[in-house]
């Protein structure tokens, strides 16, 4: 018998390849398995049953049997609640994104730098996190922005010469402060910790080769600490805006009453709701073709991200690596 023949390992048979060297294939499939089953569940199901009723006259009926085609899409496009509540939407993401990015860098910028008490300030921005939408809007609501002598607010503004607010009644656009404060309150702490981690993966000698050139305090954050965050703020841009289209906690906590919700500040999800769970018709096709509508919408947004930031990338890749010229040109000099 040859030396190679002994050597050969033995074949394994199907079982010990589905399990893995030392059952690594089990292990995982046994922790992601939860997790893709919750995804297929909650996620996928419903997402795919939505664009199924979407094409059904399904009124209070998760099986209809009346086929309508496009019916439901063009009829909620052309509807003009739901295109002012697209605008609803827009207007609320013009303010919330750029301003919840803004404040959690800058809060990860200071924290990251302090020295003591790092944890405390840390977790003391992070806590209303945790906070529940509902119950924060109800604090928002009643002891805030109630529009009342004795609210928060006014009783400050009384303090500085000011007169009370109707916050949440529609008159003026007072109630936008409240929408937008009370998302920074309970949006900032988080994304400022996923800021910190990317501030934490800057290697430091970066810095002391800024500070060695010059570069001052501006400098160094516009032209190394910002674009070494590119990727993270990416991220973070990016879930600031599907949880601009996902708002419906803190506009239906706030403004609804007995029900029923004003015809001012309603985003597309508070509008699907109302149409297709909330009024008496339950027209759970025009909420599914909405929801594939919204859905698409987000997807469009997410590729053009993408596209952008990879873009740069591209880019900057391409202005470092050498082309074909400058290599014809080094071998040419030697």
């Amino acid at each position: 018998m040859s030396s190679s023949t002994l050597s050969k390992p033995p074949p394994r048979s199907f079982w010990q390849r589905v399990r893995g060297r030392q059952g690594r294939n089990l292990w995982f499939a046994l922790f992601v398995a939860p997790f893709l089953i919750g995804l297929l569940i909650f996620v996928c199901i419903p997402i795919i049953w939505s664009a199924y009723l979407s094409f059904f006259d399904a009124r209070a009926t998760l099986s209809p049997t009346t086929f309508v085609g496009f019916a439901n899409y063009q009829n909620l496009l052309t509807d003009p609640l739901f295109r002012k509540s697209m605008l609803v939407f827009i207007v609320f993401a013009v303010f919330i994104v750029p301003l919840t990015y803004v404040c959690s860098l800058a809060l990860a910028l200071a924290l990251n730098n302090v020295g003591t008490l790092r944890a405390f300030f840390r977790s003391s921005f992070f806590i209303p996190t945790a906070c529940s939408y509902v119950v924060a809007a109800m604090v928002w609501r009643l002891s805030f922005f109630n529009g009342a002598r004795f609210g928060l607010v006014n009783s400050l503004l009384r303090k500085v010469g000011g007169s009370n607010i109707d916050w949440l009644s529609g008159v003026g656009y007072w109630y936008w402060i409240a929408l937008v404060s009370l998302r920074l309150w309970l949006q900032v702490g988080y994304y400022m910790i996923l800021l910190i981690a990317g501030l934490n993966r800057i290697p430091t000698d970066t810095y002391e080769a800024a500070a060695i050139d010059g570069a001052g305090r501006w400098a160094t954050l516009r032209h190394v600490t910002l674009p070494q965050l590119r990727a993270v703020s990416a991220a973070v841009l990016m879930l600031l805006l599907i949880g601009a289209f996902q708002a419906f906690d803190e506009f239906y906590n706030l403004l609804s009453s007995s029900g029923t919700y004003p015809p001012y500040a309603r985003p597309p999800l508070v509008h699907l709701y109302l149409i297709s769970v909330g009024g008496a018709d339950q027209d759970l096709g025009m909420g599914g073709a909405g929801t594939v509508i919204v859905t698409g919408i987000i997807v469009l947004f997410g590729l053009a991200q993408n596209w952008l930031v990879t873009g740069q990338e591209r880019r900057e890749k391409k202005a470092i690596t050498p082309t074909a010229q400058d290599r014809r040109e080094e071998v040419s000099h030697g």
